[in-house]
């Protein structure tokens, strides 16, 4: 498949002033003589035509040529920098088709970069991380893992636990010495000071991977608590529709915010309560029961005034998914005549708010950030994904394994595959140790042309 010349419009589709064609291949050199009737300079822009199988312009603009290895996939590029309507740029596409091409895959020219040891396998997604930010905080993320800052980290680890394997190594290399290196002090020692690099870059990852894919919050609770006043006063503006009607939600209203850079997915759902007005309103009870059971927390939303006990939360405790953690939240504490009163000891923790006012939303920010362990990290967060904390959690359990075998046994060749397991499940962030299949399905999320 590497052999095949690839192409792809680079921007996104629509109508736009400029729109990118890439070709990338063995065949680049080919296709751009005939395309453009010569090659342009290497690494200079030229203006040129783009012409057709008769010589006729398809469009005129800027030719970049970069040569392998050289270039972004390491292959021969071709960039075309056109007109951005999108008859013009199929019509290029096109054009390289007819001169033996293939239209691209999902991510496969980032991929070829990965394949020609352009980047190692956590900078190429932090490439697709990148685009798909949705703060300045996780595109900054996303930037330190590109030039390499995780990488980085992930190589220090791994060379950590190379120089502890040969130290075990060396030990069951010269049984015959009197010196019992598994018991000297330093041994333990290092140990130690691997747990505490773990630490630091799972700290660092986890982070990251908060700024990525950010926490999912469902705001629930009985009709006219104000939940959909809560999500507009979180939104900044009005994305739900607020009247004293209830049942006036019927379905799942979603929006996107950031809390100090952290994605924050909200739903606001229908009121809770046990007979719905109608069959509408009882699937949106249904499907806001369904949300609940996939969210990260719930935002269990009481009229302060007219409920300060909580008896709606009482009523509706047992059909809340059992695992997803609820907060209470006090609406309307403008009206309330005193404080609510709630179970803090044994039951979930209260906020107190007024979504009216916006009294007790940057309570309720802090708390949402505290409840998902987000803070700012000394030195700044990497971009990072559920499969790096996977991996990195992998190896710091065989690595806890082989001190547990020092201390217990001191069977060398226990310890020696226990650290050798480590450095592989760790060598599976930079693509060292990776499966075909875990690369098909990385590359496949990205945007075609990319």
């Amino acid at each position: 498949m590497r052999t095949d010349t690839i192409v792809a419009q680079a921007t996104p589709p629509g109508r736009g002033g400029i729109g990118i064609v890439r070709i990338s291949g063995p065949r680049v050199p080919e296709i751009g003589a005939l395309l453009l009737g010569k090659l342009p300079a290497v690494r200079r822009a030229s203006f040129t035509r783009f012409v057709d199988g008769a010589g006729v312009p398809l469009d005129a603009g800027f030719a970049l040529y970069f040569p392998a290895p050289h270039s972004y996939t390491g292959e021969h590029v071709l960039e075309l920098h056109g007109h951005g309507g999108p008859v013009v740029l199929e019509a290029l596409v096109a054009r390289a088709l007819e001169l033996g091409a293939r239209r691209a895959q999902p991510g496969e020219f980032t991929q070829r970069a990965f394949l020609n040891d352009k980047l190692d396998l956590a900078q190429a997604e932090a490439i697709a991380d990148l685009i798909d930010a949705g703060s300045q905080q996780a595109a900054r993320a996303a930037m330190r893992s590109l030039q390499g800052e995780f990488s980085a980290m992930v190589r220090a680890l791994s060379e950590a636990l190379i120089e502890l394997r040969t130290y075990v190594e060396a030990a069951l290399d010269f049984p015959e010495e009197e010196i019992d290196f598994l018991a000297e002090r330093e041994l333990a020692e290092r140990f130690q000071q691997v747990r505490d690099r773990f630490e630091s870059v799972t700290e660092s990852a986890r982070q990251g991977r908060l700024l990525r894919e950010g926490m999912t919050v469902v705001i629930a609770g009985p009709p006219n608590a104000g939940k959909s006043s809560l999500l507009n006063r979180l939104a900044g503006y009005d994305a739900a529709i607020v009247t004293p009607i209830p049942g006036t939600t019927r379905d799942i209203v979603r929006e996107r915010i950031a809390i100090d850079g952290m994605p924050l997915h909200v739903l606001d759902t229908a009121g809770l309560r046990a007979s719905a007005a109608d069959l509408v309103e009882e699937e949106g009870i249904r499907r806001a029961q369904a949300e609940m059971a996939r969210a990260d927390r719930v935002l269990f939303v009481i009229d302060a005034a007219a409920d300060p006990l909580a008896q709606a939360y009482r009523e509706e405790r047992a059909r809340l998914p059992a695992g997803v953690p609820v907060t209470l939240v006090f609406n309307k504490c403008d009206l309330a005549t005193g404080l609510p009163v709630a179970d803090t000891v044994s039951g979930p923790p209260t906020l107190t708010v007024s979504a009216l006012e916006g009294r007790g939303l940057a309570e309720l920010r802090a708390h949402l950030k505290q409840c998902m362990g987000f803070q700012s990290v000394e030195g700044g967060a990497v971009s990072a994904r559920r499969r790096h904390l996977e991996a990195l959690g992998r190896a710091r359990e065989h690595t806890e394994e082989a001190a547990r075998q020092l201390g217990a046994t001191r069977a060398g060749e226990l310890i020696a595959e226990e650290l050798r397991a480590a450095q592989r499940a760790l060598g599976e962030i930079t693509g060292e140790f990776t499966s075909e299949d875990l690369l098909g399905r990385i590359f496949a999320g990205f945007c075609i042309g990319k």
